[in-house]
């Protein structure tokens, strides 16, 4: 086998961050005959370029198999609805876009985004891999989407056809590409001279300062800063213009990059922190694992004391980041009763690995647990809310990162 290459600069010094273990794919729900068969698992290995300062697993599992028939809906979470509706708002007042303009989203989904665009009058583009997603935002949301993986040959073909865009998003999919460097030339070549590609990614420091180790997993091949997004961007020749810290996903980076200007006094002030902290060197990752290792042994603890004392315990948020904790802290069916979800295409489903059936929140009244495990964490609030009448009945919640606590 040859020696892993950066995704980002290509080059070969990397440096081991976490291992996790072997894991099966995170949003792969099984079936009930798929539970009598082997599940596939894969390597899940962070490393870190001592080059260009990106954090990276070391598998890459086929596009086709990740993406192509997909259950993550962006839809099903209105803290995903509420920013999306704000930012396209903030977009379209300050770019004066109209029905001359045209906003391209890659990595659309269900048109979450792009319909609120649509309801200015502002021409759209969605493009999405996943045939069933995509489906939906054209037959429910009348959003055109292609269903392609975004590519250099893709953004070519777009361009010779007049579609540059005045606005491109990104949010979330750098993570998930392994061709970096062709999906951002890609986006230079869409992007008008004048145009902004909106580009959010979670936060590499988020991961490692609270121990977000469930964001991890094969569908998220790299974990950004600031630094390797700016050494990312300046090879292609774009300008990584401003930088907003915004909470969702437990802490993202939203990046507007251009063909030209100069950078932000924010982005200078991020790449003096991140210089100031050490990111650019392997020792700020280095005590990850340890402290991963203690997350792990404060929701076993945890959920010890409260199964001892009589107490039974569901999780809520049937998450790809629900798979890797189940997986990573070795929880099954003896530890977590079943899991809630909002999105029906999960019901009658099971968790990878831990085998945990996914049911309706309707499922909750009747079966009354003490407890709820919130896997999907970075919707606590939301979750909590939804959940009133299981609050008032007397359950509780418990969030396991940065470490395993009850929240009222």
């Amino acid at each position: 086998m040859s020696p892993f290459s950066c995704r980002s600069c290509g080059r070969q010094a990397i440096l081991p961050v976490l291992s996790l273990g072997q894991l099966p794919l995170a949003n792969r729900l099984l079936s009930e005959d798929d539970l009598m068969r082997p599940e596939p698992r894969y390597p899940l290995d962070v490393v870190m370029c001592t080059d260009c300062a990106l954090v990276q697993i070391t598998e890459t599992v086929p596009p086709e198999i990740l993406f192509r028939d997909y259950v993550y809906f962006s839809s099903y979470s209105t803290t995903m609805l509420d920013s999306s509706e704000a930012l396209a708002n903030r977009l379209v007042n300050e770019r004066a876009l109209d029905g001359h303009s045209l906003v391209i989203e890659i990595g659309s989904n269900d048109g979450y985004l792009l319909q609120f665009y649509q309801r200015h009058g502002v021409s759209v583009l969605g493009i999405d891999p996943a045939l069933n997603v995509a489906e939906i935002a054209r037959q429910e949301r009348q959003i055109p989407t292609i269903s392609e993986f975004f590519d250099q040959s893709l953004a070519n073909r777009l361009a010779t056809a007049g579609q540059r865009a005045d606005v491109i998003h990104a949010n979330n999919v750098l993570a998930h590409v392994s061709d970096l460097n062709g999906v951002v030339a890609g986006m230079r070549t869409l992007l008008a001279d004048d145009g902004v590609a909106v580009v959010e990614v979670p936060y590499v420091r988020e991961l490692v300062e609270r121990a977000e180790f469930d964001t991890v997993y094969h569908e998220h091949l790299c974990y950004f800063s600031v630094l390797s997004l700016d050494y990312l961007f300046e090879r292609h020749e774009l300008t990584l213009q401003h930088v907003e810290r915004i909470p969702i996903h437990g802490g993202s980076l939203r990046l507007f990059v251009g063909r030209e200007g100069e950078p932000s006094d924010a982005v200078r002030d991020l790449v003096a922190a991140e210089r100031s902290l050490g990111m650019q060197q392997h020792t700020f990752y280095a005590q990850l694992g340890e402290r991963v290792a203690q997350v792990k042994h404060s929701v076993h603890r945890l959920l010890a004391e409260l199964r001892a004392d009589g107490r039974r315990i569901a999780a809520y948020g049937a998450a790809a980041k629900g798979a890797t904790l189940l997986g990573y802290c070795g929880l099954g069916p003896t530890d977590i009763e079943f899991v809630v979800d909002l999105n029906p295409h999960k019901h009658g489903k099971f968790m990878p690995g831990a085998h945990v059936p996914i049911v309706a929140p309707e499922y909750l009244e009747s079966a009354a647990p003490d407890y709820l495990l919130i896997l999907a964490w970075n919707l606590s609030d939301e979750i909590v809310e939804q959940q009133a009448a299981f609050r008032a009945r007397g359950g509780r919640f418990v969030v396991p990162v940065p470490y395993a606590r009850i929240i009222d």
